[in-house]
């Protein structure tokens, strides 16, 4: 088992801790800093095991909840799991069986919930589609709280495994792109001649937006991004929760954090985030817990 080394304690106050296997939770990111600029973030990239969407449940639960607490020791007294894989398999554990025991004082949230609150607004047909990793679509958990909040709404689910890579790798805009794009879409859509909206159920995949119109025979299909409603939901969680509120610095600070290669994130993470980004890189050491 891997941890992070101890000694990198570099606090900047009280923030709001935004964290992703990788590079998509910048998509979401960028959303939250133009919605609630005043507040300072901490964002975890753990590019160093990326990506996440292929590894078993206790992996990824075991993966999440380092950089969790990681994100815990450098002053974050709320962590944002912007990434649906964390979110389908580790999310839970971490309220449930963490939190209380360890850190009763803090808060995780994550993606899958605030989007499942308001998919019934995107869809007239009642049906829709849900694009995402191996992790997210075979942990059914879209699928559980659509139904439990929208149980008139029929629920398509497709794993698209390249997505992540053309992306990480910067290579979804190519024209070697366009055949995974395709057979995705054409995929989905086939399920269901009815889908009128299509969740982007992975932050990774808003870049391939134009792509993906591109496949798509109906232009009045919606995709349907996460950011905008991660940013919404956290507005409205820390109207409710001034305890949080009056622990968080408002110097509108950002820093970033990879596990990865520094100079590869910072070029592709200011393609996610919109602006330049400059990192710093955290170790691993090999200690057994």
């Amino acid at each position: 088992m891997i941890k992070f080394s101890p000694f990198f304690n570099m606090s900047v106050g009280q923030s709001i801790g935004i964290f992703d296997s990788g590079y998509g939770g910048l998509t979401v990111f960028k959303s939250i800093a133009k919605k609630l600029p005043q507040y300072n973030y901490i964002y975890l990239g753990d590019n160093a095991r990326s990506p996440y969407g292929d590894h078993s449940f206790e992996t990824v639960y075991q993966y999440t909840l380092e950089c969790v607490e990681w994100l815990f020791a450098q002053g974050c007294p709320l962590v944002i799991l912007a990434c649906n894989t964390a979110s389908a398999k580790a999310l839970r554990s971490i309220q449930q069986r963490i939190l209380p025991v360890k850190y009763p004082n803090h808060r995780v949230l994550g993606v899958i919930r605030p989007t499942a609150e308001v998919v019934g607004n995107f869809t007239k047909s009642k049906t829709i589609g849900i694009l995402g990793t191996r992790g997210t679509i075979n942990s059914e958990s879209y699928l559980m709280e659509i139904n439990k909040l929208f149980p008139e709404i029929n629920v398509l689910q497709q794993s698209c495994p390249m997505w992540v890579p053309l992306v990480e790798n910067n290579e979804h805009l190519d024209p070697g792109a366009d055949y995974f794009v395709e057979k995705y879409i054409s995929e989905i859509m086939a399920k269901d001649e009815r889908i009128d909206c299509l969740l982007l159920a992975c932050t990774h995949y808003p870049l391939l937006i134009p792509k993906i119109r591109t496949f798509l025979a109906d232009d009045t299909v919606t995709l349907l991004g996460q950011g905008d409603i991660v940013a919404d939901s956290l507005f409205k969680y820390l109207r409710k929760h001034t305890e949080i509120v009056q622990k968080l610095g408002q110097e509108a600070k950002r820093n970033f954090y990879t596990s990865g290669d520094q100079v590869s994130f910072d070029k592709h993470a200011s393609i996610f985030f919109g602006s330049d980004v400059s990192s710093r890189h955290i170790n691993y050491n090999s200690n057994q817990l």
